[in-house]
């Protein structure tokens, strides 16, 4: 799976990458305040990317005598600096630049001519804005499609209900961001796009000055949404209620078992999941055929969830769920 995440994160740098700088090249012969918040969207989530792969290479290092679980949570680390250091701050800058030119603005150079001296001609600025713009929804929906490929076969890996619940019970962060980071770059150059054009019909700088505000807002509001779903993982969240009450039934199911007494979950990585059980056995059963027990109990625990790594049973735990 650390392959697939891989492709998507890379899809996402090579569109985010040319679409921030056919962006920033727009504001600069236009001055469209939409184009600079999408400058600030763009390079944001080629820094995201960046981020990601970073994650991904330190995530997979192998366990050590300091971090004998592995490094599988640097994913989720990560995967938080992204939403709070660069959707942040973008946001922030993003809905600044656009409240100022709402409050303060005037009529932009979008409705300015600019000269390019490879073709000898004029084209006037807001052709090159839309140039732009419908390029960059072009990269964006290659990479969306590769990023919900990777979602969709994660949803029907796991039996989730659909993308609602597999944003809050996934543990694969850098696919998750990946692909709300391209769903919202679409609805960003959708709103910049259209804020352009109707300035343009109209007249009337407020259109672009107002899709920049939004995109911005948009933004913070994604951060603190990813930031939210970071931090559970981070914390240590266990399996969702479901995946427990299965790995419960699997366990009682198991020949020799009486009950039991205690029973943890949690997330070291994405897809890496630690478990420690404590069970009661029934007691007429000799140390031999307890410890067979166990093997056969962690071999099923295994089939019924492949993200189950580490497994801990203690025979006759005296602690209480």
């Amino acid at each position: 799976m650390a392959g697939n995440s891989t492709s998507v994160v890379l899809a996402a740098l090579f569109a985010n990458g040319a679409i921030a700088i056919l962006k920033f090249g727009g504001f600069v012969l236009t001055g469209s305040p939409a184009m600079l918040a999408e400058t600030y969207h763009s390079i944001s989530d080629t820094g995201n990317q960046v981020f990601l792969l970073i994650g991904i290479r330190y995530g997979g290092r192998e366990r050590d005598r300091d971090h004998p679980f592995g490094y599988g949570k640097a994913q989720f680390f990560y995967s938080f600096l992204v939403s709070v250091f660069l959707f942040g701050i973008a946001g922030w800058e993003s809905a600044k630049h656009g409240y100022e030119a709402v409050m303060h603005g005037e009529t932009t150079a979008v409705e300015g001519a600019v000269t390019i001296p490879v073709v000898a001609a004029e084209i006037p600025g807001i052709w090159v804005n839309y140039s732009v713009l419908l390029g960059g929804i072009v990269f964006e929906t290659w990479a969306l499609v590769k990023a919900r490929a990777a979602m969709q076969a994660e949803i029907e890996e796991k039996g989730y209900s659909g993308y609602v619940e597999a944003f809050r019970k996934t543990s694969r962060t850098t696919i998750l961001t990946a692909l709300t980071e391209d769903t919202i770059a679409l609805a960003g150059l959708g709103i910049a796009l259209l804020g352009i054009f109707l300035t343009r019909w109209t007249g009337n700088y407020i259109f672009d000055a107002s899709a920049a505000l939004l995109i911005g807002i948009m933004l913070m509001g994604f951060a603190l949404a990813l930031a939210w779903e970071n931090k559970r993982l981070i914390l240590g969240e266990s399996l969702p209620d479901d995946e427990e009450q299965k790995l419960r039934a699997t366990i009682t199911e198991t020949d020799g078992v009486a009950s039991i007494v205690g029973l943890r979950t949690v997330y070291f990585g994405p897809e890496e999941v630690l478990v420690t059980a404590d069970v009661s056995f029934e007691p007429d059963l000799d140390a031999e055929t307890v410890e067979r027990r166990i093997d056969e109990m962690e071999t099923r625990i295994r089939e019924r969830n492949p993200d189950i790594g580490k497994i801990y049973v203690e025979p006759d735990g005296e602690r209480a769920a």
